[in-house]
This record gives structure tokens, sequence and C-alpha cells, in this order.
């Protein structure tokens, strides 16, 4: 199995680069991991809210298969523990999908369309946190998913 983030806009903060390449780099030992940063709109002021989550969901639609199982990044989701956490990302692996698909949505959040064709929400607070310090968050959970999955020490820490 793999697992995708897809982002919406580039980060230029150097820690959050930095963190997310360690943890992105330290699970290449566990599983293929890949991310997928959507470009930023333009010219946002211009367009009503619906239509920025529209033309998001579009992008986000165009990085993804029908075979893909799509989890939304959303303040509305479920929430887990890490154990909790670990559990899901294994049903996953045992459900025999090819790729399992994490979107974090722009600033105003998805849009119908991809709250229609999304198979879950998870949230990771509640809390909010910005969408730059949720890659990082999130790429970070993921790995130590993999680690208790593998019962090395790291989550213990």
């Amino acid at each position: 199995m793999k697992i995708t983030l897809i982002l919406n806009g580039k980060t230029e903060d150097d820690y959050i680069v930095k963190g997310f390449s360690i943890y992105e780099n330290r699970l290449k030992h566990y599983i293929s991991f890949e991310t997928i940063v959507i470009p930023a709109l333009k010219n946002t002021k211009a367009l009503s809210i619906e239509l920025q989550k529209q033309k998001e969901g579009e992008l986000i639609i165009k990085n993804i298969q029908t075979s893909d199982k799509l989890i939304l990044l959303d303040e509305n989701g479920k929430e887990y523990n890490s154990v909790g956490f670990s559990d899901l990302i294994q049903k996953e692996m045992n459900s025999g999908i090819k790729n399992l698909v994490f979107a974090v949505g722009g600033p105003y959040g998805f849009s119908e369309e991809i709250y229609k064709r999304a198979n879950g929400k998870l949230s990771l607070s509640k809390m909010t946190f910005s969408h730059q310090m949720v890659r990082l968050f999130f790429v970070e959970q993921v790995y130590r998913a993999m680690t208790i999955l593998k019962n090395e020490p790291y989550h213990h820490l």
C-alpha cells in the first residue's frame, strides 16, 4: 500500500520544510509515501469562497484515482489517539487497497464534490492548526503509526 498526502500550496517556512523532510525520509523505511502539492489559487479576492473550494476540489480530483481511498483531514472528522490511528493504517493495509490518500483542504475546507467523493474524515485535534503545521503533524503521526505497528520504541519516547 502507498500513502499519499495531498497538500494545498507550498510552504516557505524552513522549520516546517525541514521537519517534514525528516519524517518523510524516515517513512521510506516502512511504507511508500508520496506528497502531492496542488498549487495555491491566485487572485482569490476575485473568487467567492464556494468557487475557491470548487477550484481546489477540481485540483484534488485530478490527482486521485477512482480506486484510491480518500480521507479528508477535516475539523469535523473522527479523532484518534496514536495507537488508534496506527490501527486504522493497519486495517487499510489489510484491506488490499493500493493507495490511501489523505487530503488537506484550503483555508475554507473542501467542496461538496470532495466531501461526496471522500471515504472518511480525520481530525488531528479539536484545536485549529495552520495548514502549514498540519502537514508536519500529520507526517509525524504516520511515522509514529508505522513504529507502533512494528513495535518499535519511538512511540514511548
